[in-house]
């Protein structure tokens, strides 16, 4: 299945890492979040990526262009003028780097790849956050209920601890835990191509125009994801992915090395 990737929005509220930047570009370790999403899409066999791009999206293009040349060892014969490649990453991806407009909305961006989903279902996702969702579920979710539309809804981190209480004593002590908030939109969308026609033009907002409209005509369902689900929204939020991948902790990275 094809896979959309928001990742052009200028992450105003990371801007300690995104005046030169986009957020897609922001590490972890020492990969692009970007690389971790792609990843997790790819070790569900999801590799064809159209990423639609915005804010200083020639970023992302120089990335992916230099990826292969920049990737491994290699032995350079400057006499011969030969490059000998040795052991190097491989990813069996084919990625579109799609320009959306620096000013376009959400929507405006899904809109503007529409003649090149080829009227095929599509998997679409934001490119600042990363999960540990089961997409075989998912989809196997989608295809189940018949609707135009599925997200999955995710209860993000608590930013405080949680207490439970045994009378005036505190029986569990929780610090920060997952399922601290409310349900929210965390991406990971599967999408019917008739949902275009909701979508309108370059300031269309998807979350608001398509998705709402979508809910009011019982058309968008949710798959419940009790799991891990990120967003890398502000430099705290950075610190804790880092955090979870240089301990090993990631609970994203559901693909071997």
């Amino acid at each position: 299945m094809r896979v959309v990737i928001l990742a052009g929005g200028m992450g105003t509220r990371l801007a300690e890492e995104t005046e030169v930047r986009p957020k897609p570009m922001v590490e972890i370790g020492d990969r692009p979040i970007l690389w971790h999403i792609m990843k997790h899409y790819g070790y569900y066999g999801h590799n064809e990526f159209f990423v639609a791009l915005g804010y200083r999206g020639e970023v992302i293009k120089r990335y992916f262009m230099d990826f292969f040349t920049l990737q491994g060892n290699f032995t350079i014969d400057i006499q011969q003028r030969e490059v000998v490649r040795h052991a190097f990453e491989h990813e069996d991806w084919k990625i579109h780097l799609v320009d959306t407009g620096l000013n376009t909305m959400t929507g405006g961006r899904v809109k503007r790849l529409q003649t090149q989903l080829s009227g095929e279902p599509f998997l679409l996702t934001y490119g600042d956050g990363v999960s540990n969702v089961n997409l075989d579920h998912l989809l196997k979710f989608h295809r189940s209920h018949g609707k135009l539309c599925t997200i999955t809804a995710v209860r993000p981190p608590s930013r405080f601890g949680g207490l439970l209480f045994n009378g005036p004593l505190v029986s569990e002590f929780s610090e920060k835990p997952q399922a601290g908030e409310g349900w929210i939109n965390g991406g990971f969308m599967v999408m019917e191509p008739a949902v275009f026609e909701y979508f309108s033009g370059d300031s269309c907002i998807m979350e608001k125009e398509v998705l709402e409209t979508l809910a009011a005509e019982g058309n968008l369902a949710a798959y419940q994801h009790e799991g891990f689900w990120q967003c890398m929204d502000t430099i705290r939020d950075k610190r804790l992915l880092e955090s979870l991948w240089a301990g090993g902790n990631a609970a994203w990275k559901v693909w071997n090395e």
